[in-house]
């Protein structure tokens, strides 16, 4: 291998899944300012995940959705109001169908 290339800073790392609270630990130079107590007693740097192999639907089979930031919150409080707006106009009715408008 060639020299000089490779970090020299490799050192155990705790990667926890938000998730799921699934959390592991593995060699890394990943940097990060948090740290966590590991199961050894131990205290090491943790890099947070918002998914991995535990919650991935590839690997568990199961469809799962993850709002780990409150996105849908989010977006259904910012565009609510253009719903309302949508539903409340004259001649917007959503329950008359295509046959319905052809027998008037």
């Amino acid at each position: 291998m060639k020299k000089g290339i490779h970090p020299e800073e490799y050192r155990m790392v705790v990667f926890k899944d938000l998730s799921c609270d699934y959390a592991f630990l593995s060699r890394s130079c990943a940097v990060t300012k948090d740290t966590i107590q590991w199961e050894d007693g131990n205290e090491y740097p943790l890099i947070k995940l918002e998914i991995s192999s535990e919650s991935h639907p590839f690997f568990t089979g199961k469809m799962k959705f993850i709002d780990t930031a409150g996105r849908i919150d989010k977006f259904n409080k910012k565009f609510a109001k253009f719903a309302k707006k949508k539903q409340d106009e004259p001649g917007n009715e959503a329950a008359e169908t295509p046959a319905e408008n052809q027998e008037a």
